[in-house]
């Protein structure tokens, strides 16, 4: 084969994979949000605010001296949070097929955060019933702080993706007031 016909096949090749790949961006970004999941995503932000608190609350147990009952009912209810949290994850996972880009990748981004705080909060529950009068050691305070950090950011994170959605729908809306190109 000349090596002009390689550069001719060299080039097609080239151009018809960059039209394939603005063509896939664009058909992604065609996808409209859906109304579903971005219902379910204000949802899980609330709920994740609210795990977030009473995280912090119960973090803020490594700096007082409460009873052994405080922190029982503390983290019972932090686990009926990421519990819930589980069960609305599950929900968005069911609404995933019919999520624009920017959705589906909340969704995943959700799971590992409630991975982790279901680790640490069995991990608090586990130390509480084993050792109920040791409630000051390190390894304790740091399961109690991962708690409070996991669950400020997935609930700092959830709020981000929220705030996009409302702003990319405020642009979209504006654009087609405006009547300007996008690009």
């Amino acid at each position: 084969m000349s090596l002009r016909k390689t550069a001719w096949i060299g080039t097609g090749a080239l151009l018809l994979t960059g039209f394939l790949g603005v063509s896939t961006a664009v058909k992604a970004a065609d996808v409209p949000d859906s109304e579903q999941v971005t219902k379910l995503l204000v949802e899980t932000k609330a709920m994740a605010f609210q795990l977030s608190e009473d995280a912090a609350y119960m973090e803020a147990f490594t700096r007082v001296n409460v009873s052994t009952e405080a922190h029982a009912l503390a983290i019972n209810q932090i686990k009926d949070h990421v519990n819930a949290l589980g069960r609305q994850a599950a929900k968005l996972q069911n609404a995933k097929s019919g999520a624009a880009p920017w959705q589906k990748i909340a969704i995943d981004r959700i799971t590992p955060f409630l991975d982790e705080l279901t680790g640490y909060t069995y991990a608090v529950i586990e130390h509480i019933n084993a050792k109920p009068t040791f409630l000051t050691t390190a390894e304790y305070n740091d399961f109690l702080e991962a708690n409070a950090d996991y669950s400020s950011d997935l609930a700092a994170m959830i709020a981000d993706f929220v705030k996009f959605g409302r702003t990319k729908e405020r642009m979209e809306r504006l654009t087609k007031k405006l009547e300007v190109p996008v690009g």
